[in-house]
């Protein structure tokens, strides 16, 4: 049986993967895991009640502020998004999006002191090659971080300095196979770089995200939504008939960076332009590359969308709609957690992606287990949601759920069972500054108790939700 080595600094070169210093883990005393007091039993042995299961449904930014408010958690992240450097890696090389993924999984490594491996650990994973740059000059860069030689490398034990580099060697193995597409480094991701490599070797999202928290001594469960080594798209359907391919055109259209074939060839390659398609073997719907949307490009607000948006539904490479099956993983867990969480995020790109699956209204709804089902209200409304009330949000949630992901059955006897609201949601939290319009008694009406929160506020930026605030407001909930 491997033990830790207590021979060693935390520093040591050739520490196991088991070496990795972290904080003690000291429950919070306002945990959401509703841990009661310590009981003595004869004296010596303590017992104390197991943290809640809970599901939480999120995107990638919109719940990482929040992730840590839950000791005892499955993350379920959708694997459609098309912007970052993920878009170039789907142009290039195909697969699921894995950037929310990463970010979450960058999020849960677990604290640790500054100078101590899990903290190397975490700047390399979160670091970004430069954008601002020749696209010669974030090659170079990348070639040193690959080579080894990187400053990044500085302070990482050796045993998983190879592992990574391992994959980083693979990953760089399957661009050069496909060099004619002119991979560009601008802008991306170690850490997704990282997790792409695991995932086309071993062939595996779940087993490339097993790697990942391996390698950092990261707890974290993390489902996606859909297991998959496709390209995952998603669309959106508008009340006036118009409809939108992509994340990154549903939620934030932005221009792209321009690839490396684009300054090659100022604008078209020998093998196509920037929307070249993945793979050429029938693919047809386009991907841009290196596609940003940063902190600046959101305080500079939105514009909002020409209608709202009335479904959100999957498409393959042909743009023909499709019905995914979600990851039994996810089923499984929402019959045996003890509450589900809709995370605030762009909620038609983050949290719906999450829904529109098989099966998966019927695992909500019917779970003897789940205890509370609750619904985190954002702040304030983005392009996605402009001029929605509170209400809205939940009736949403309903519909898209009670949609029918499948073709009906033949025969008699075929009814499809709608659901009330409140077999989805049965809270809502909302911020007490929030700009969104919560009618309490419009939500009673449909079965939705309210929570109402005071948020933290910082600098005189608008009240938000942090790890405490949403601690304290489920395990209120929860008890």
């Amino acid at each position: 049986m491997l033990q830790p080595r207590g021979d060693q600094g935390d520093d040591s070169p050739g520490s196991s993967v088991f070496d990795l210093p972290v904080q003690p883990s000291i429950p919070h005393p306002a945990a959401v895991t509703g841990t009661q007091g310590p009981t003595s039993v004869d004296g010596d042995v303590f017992h104390t009640t197991p943290a809640p299961q809970i599901v939480v449904i999120s995107g990638g930014s919109g719940g990482n502020s929040i992730c840590n408010a839950f000791d005892n958690a499955c993350f379920v992240l959708p694997v459609s998004d098309d912007g970052g450097s993920s878009s170039e890696i789907i142009r290039v090389l195909g697969g699921p999006s894995i950037g929310d993924i990463r970010s979450r999984l960058v999020r849960l490594i677990p604290r640790a002191p500054p100078t101590s491996p899990l903290s190397a650990l975490r700047t390399l994973l979160s670091y970004r090659l430069p954008v601002d740059v020749p696209e010669r000059e974030a090659r170079a860069e990348w070639r040193d971080i690959v080579e080894g030689h990187s400053r990044l490398w500085s302070g990482i034990p050796n045993d998983r300095k190879e592992t990574i580099r391992g994959f980083l060697v693979y990953f760089e193995g399957e661009v050069l196979k496909r060099a004619h597409k002119n991979f560009s480094f601008l802008n991306g991701s170690i850490g997704n770089y990282l997790l792409s490599g695991a995932q086309m070797f071993f062939r595996s999202l779940p087993s490339a995200i097993f790697l990942f928290a391996s390698i950092t001594n990261s707890q974290a469960n993390i489902l996606p939504a859909i297991v998959t080594s496709h390209t995952v798209t998603i669309a959106a359907e508008l009340e006036n008939g118009t409809r939108l391919v992509g994340q990154c055109e549903i939620s934030h259209p932005v221009n792209a960076y321009p690839s490396f074939e684009e300054e090659l060839d100022g604008g078209e390659g020998a093998y196509g332009s920037l929307y070249s398609p993945v793979d050429g073997m029938g693919e047809t719907i386009p991907h841009r590359s290196n596609v940003t949307y940063s902190q600046a490009d959101k305080d500079l607000g939105y514009e909002p969308l020409k209608s709202r948006i009335c479904r959100l539904y999957y498409i393959n490479a042909y743009g023909h709609e499709i019905h995914p099956a979600p990851n039994p993983e996810y089923i499984k867990s929402l019959s045996t957690s003890d509450a589900l969480v809709y995370s605030c995020g762009s909620f038609w790109t983050s949290i719906v992606p999450c829904l529109s699956l098989r099966g998966v209204a019927p695992a909500i709804a019917r779970s003897s287990s789940l205890r509370a089902k609750i619904f985190l209200l954002n702040g304030k409304n983005d392009r996605e949601t402009d001029g929605y009330a509170a209400v809205d949000y939940v009736r949403a949630i309903a519909s898209v759920l009670n949609a029918h992901y499948q073709k009906p059955p033949y025969g008699l006897g075929n009814v499809q069972t709608i659901y009330p609201v409140s077999a989805f949601v049965t809270h809502l939290i909302y911020l007490e500054g929030t700009s969104i319009v919560v009618d309490e008694n419009d939500l009673a009406i449909l079965g939705v108790r309210c929570v109402k929160i005071k948020g933290q506020t910082e600098d005189s930026e608008a009240e938000h939700y942090d790890s405490d605030v949403v601690r304290r407001a489920i395990a209120r909930i929860l008890a």
